[in-house]
């Protein structure tokens, strides 16, 4: 762009010219339009989806929770269990060492 000589000495005593900017032609400012429309529907998606996911999350902790919670359960169960089979084999083995005490005493001596 050429500066007439006016704008030339406006320039010089420390005020500045003003130059417009060129007009956008009127396909790319609807370009633009789509463009930004289809970010915003993306944006929305995008929330929608981190929303789903964060209630999944959630879904997830609550069925952990209670697994854990079972899981603590059952393994009390197994203890209770645990105790009484060892009660079962002390009261076994006392009665099959008293078994074999009185075989040996009822046997007839040769």
């Amino acid at each position: 762009m050429d500066l007439s000589t006016n704008e030339a000495e406006q320039r010089q005593d420390g005020s500045a010219a003003v130059i417009p900017f060129p007009a956008r032609p009127a396909a790319e400012a609807e370009r633009l339009r789509r463009a930004l429309a289809a970010l915003d529907r993306a944006l929305a998606d995008q929330r929608q989806a981190v929303s789903t996911w964060r209630g999944a999350l959630g879904d997830l902790r609550a069925a952990m929770a209670g697994l854990g919670g079972r899981v603590t359960t059952y393994q009390s169960e197994l203890d209770k269990l645990a105790g009484g089979v060892s009660s079962l084999n002390a009261r076994a083995t006392w009665l099959r060492d008293w078994a074999d005490k009185a075989s040996h005493t009822s046997q007839p001596k040769e």
